[in-house]
């Protein structure tokens, strides 16, 4: 079995992997089982980079020799408000907020416009470093508009606020399978799948 490591402390993130990643020779760990690893700061000014920032931290550790690393970085766009929430989308209402204080900022900054100006988009940023020293980035996005209230209970982030539009269902009203079919982490987690298998049939 090849060891994984998802560099991340984020449980709901880590479900959505293993899930996606099922069925391949992996052990897949996350930040959890590395708890003397530090928070890396997300400053970079793109996904990318912060997606390849948090991955170069993991490698360095010690207990991380040997193992496939993979970060991502993600973000929700809406167009009205020019691209915000975006890359910060995890503390958009500030330093340590959760997702309620988010969802519920979001709301506010939105509440005078109609569903047609209500566009969004998410995105993600996969970086995958392997042990030979090889890496790569993967990157996929998922259009489709903000809801007027939070609707659904599964889910996380902003999955409450965001209507998928060829299901007219937030993410957080559709069940995790469905989800992970059209989502932005989904599409491009095959993609990093596809790649991992192409790599561990080369081992």
């Amino acid at each position: 079995m090849q060891r994984l490591v998802v560099a991340t402390r984020n449980p709901n993130k880590v479900r959505e992997i293993k899930a996606l990643l099922d069925g391949l020779p992996l052990e897949i760990y996350s930040l959890v089982e590395h708890p003397d690893l530090p928070p890396v700061e997300e400053d970079q000014p793109t996904y990318a980079g912060n997606a390849l920032k948090k991955a170069a931290a993991v490698r360095a550790a010690a207990g991380a020799a040997g193992a496939v690393i993979i970060a991502d970085d993600s973000g929700l766009e809406v167009k009205a408000l020019e691209g915000l929430p975006g890359m910060h989308s995890a503390r958009f209402a500030g330093p340590g907020a959760g997702d309620r204080a988010n969802n519920r900022l979001l709301l506010e900054r939105m509440s005078p416009l109609p569903p047609e100006k209500r566009a969004a988009a998410f995105r993600c940023v996969v970086a995958i470093l392997f042990p030979d020293g090889k890496s790569c980035l993967v990157e996929e996005s998922c259009p489709g508009r903000i809801a007027l209230a939070a609707r659904g209970e599964s889910g996380f982030g902003y999955d409450p606020l965001f209507i998928y539009e060829p299901a007219g269902l937030t993410f957080a009203e559709m069940g995790a399978k469905e989800k992970n079919r059209v989502s932005h982490r989904g599409k491009a987690l095959r993609r990093v799948r596809s790649l991992i298998e192409r790599w561990l049939g080369r081992c």
